[in-house]
């Protein structure tokens, strides 16, 4: 998993509430799609028409927009089904960050799992960065620096957010859970040898198989 420490670049504004992971990447293109190739099916409701053109109100398919990785979402993004795909479209598309007021549970736990940032702001300060997103127009970066758990504005305008440390830990050092779990090879390891000659009759199946 790729480590996040701090990331500056286009926030494109979202203002809409309840976006859920079918509208992030519908069942059908998330089964038929390589994960190297769902960026080009990210947000499909939204960013292409019945006859597959580029529906141009759609932000993402506004310049410079196209090139956004962050995103600042409306209230309790990536609601709805477990699908870990709708992160791995994000991802594709080229999103690192997500601000919004809430999320979907399970959607903020998967982007843990994948490198991206999600970001809690409360009502005042996701206002502020939604209004700043829309006014640049994509001309001045946004920068998050998760060590400070900061987002500043293009204006220099510092939006502090919370995150919970072990998260943070994780993210600071790229580790996904197969990852975590290897630090503790180690003591698994012992533990399997002193279990071994505690309990004998435990391991007798190893050699049985």
């Amino acid at each position: 998993m790729k480590a996040f420490i701090t990331h500056k670049g286009i926030a494109a504004p979202l203002p809409l509430d309840n976006i859920d992971t079918d509208v992030i990447i519908p069942m059908g293109p998330l089964m038929m799609t390589p994960r190297g190739e769902l960026g080009k099916k990210a947000f499909m409701p939204l960013r292409y028409r019945e006859d597959g053109s580029e529906a141009p109100e759609f932000v993402l398919n506004q310049a410079p927009y196209q090139r956004a990785s962050i995103l600042v979402a409306g209230r309790n993004f990536g609601c709805g089904s477990s699908r870990e795909g709708a992160v791995h479209a994000l991802e594709g598309f080229g999103i690192r960050i997500v601000i919004a007021p809430s999320f979907g549970d399970i959607f903020f736990g998967n982007c843990i799992k994948n490198g991206v940032l999600p970001v809690i702001l409360e009502d005042a300060a996701h206002d502020s960065a939604l209004q700043a997103a829309g006014i640049t127009r994509g001309e001045a970066f946004f920068k998050v620096s998760l060590p400070d758990q900061i987002v500043t504005l293009p204006d220099g305008t510092c939006l502090p957010f919370d995150f919970d440390p072990g998260h943070k830990v994780r993210l600071l050092e790229g580790m996904d859970e197969i990852a975590l779990t290897e630090q503790y090879r180690q003591d698994v390891l012992d533990y399997q040898e002193k279990d071994r000659r505690d309990r004998p009759w435990i391991w007798a199946i190893e050699h049985m198989a």
